[in-house]
C-alpha cells in the first residue's frame, strides 16, 4: 500500500501543477469525482489503465506517475530479463514495466503477474481509452471483456477495445504471468 500512497501523492502533485480542482480533473479524465478522490487519498488501488489515461491526458510520462522518475531514453531502451521496474500494486496483481526508461511512449508494455483468488471473488472491472493486448506466458487466465468471459491458456492472446469493461483473474491455484500492452 505504500506504493499506492506514493502514486496518489504524485497524482495530487500533477493536479496542483496543472492548477485544477478535483472536480475539473475528474471531468477531464471522465471519471467519477469520488473515485478520483479515493485514488488521490492513497487508500484505493489505482489501476495502471487510469494512470496511463492521466499521463496521456496531461502530457506526462507514465513512469513519472508510477515511479517518480522521468524516463531518459528516446531512441531505444533495453530491459534485461528480470530487470523491468516492478510495481507491487495489490496482493492480486503485480506489474513489471518493460519500457520504464523510454520517453513519450505511445504504448505501455508490462509483464503482469495475477495471483490466484477464490473463484467466487468478484472480478474487478476497468475501462480506459485505447486498446489492450494480453499474451499468456504461464498459467490459465479468465478474462472478461464487455461481459463476455473467455479462458486463455499459455500461448493464447487477446486484443480488445479497452473502453469496454474488462478484468482478469487467475484460474486454479497457480499464478498467471502475461504480457500486457496498453496503448
Amino acid at each position: 500500500m505504500d506504493h499506492i500512497k506514493q502514486v496518489a501523492k504524485r497524482m495530487r502533485g500533477l493536479r496542483d501543477a496543472v492548477d485544477m480542482t478535483v472536480e475539473e480533473m475528474a471531468a477531464e479524465c471522465e471519471i467519477d469525482i469520488e473515485l478520483l478522490k479515493a485514488y488521490e487519498s492513497g487508500t484505493t488501488d489505482i489501476p495502471v489503465s487510469f494512470l496511463h489515461r492521466l499521463a496521456t491526458t496531461f502530457g506526462v510520462e507514465l513512469t513519472a506517475l508510477l515511479f517518480g522518475e522521468e524516463p531518459k531514453m528516446n531512441s531505444y531502451y533495453v530491459t534485461r530479463s528480470g530487470n523491468g521496474v516492478k510495481v507491487e500494486r495489490t496482493k492480486a496483481y503485480s506489474y513489471q514495466d518493460l519500457a520504464a526508461g523510454f520517453q513519450r511512449r505511445i504504448m505501455a508494455p508490462f509483464i503482469v503477474t495475477v495471483e490466484p483468488v477464490a473463484h467466487d471473488t468478484q472480478m474487478t472491472l476497468n475501462t480506459h481509452d485505447g486498446q489492450e493486448f494480453n499474451y499468456v506466458l504461464e498459467g490459465e487466465l479468465e478474462i472478461s471483456v464487455a461481459g463476455k468471459v473467455i479462458t486463455l491458456h499459455e500461448g493464447d492472446s487477446i486484443m480488445f477495445d479497452a473502453r469496454r469493461q474488462h478484468g482478469l483473474r487467475a484460474l486454479g491455484d497457480k499464478a498467471v504471468k502475461l504480457i500486457a500492452i496498453i496503448s
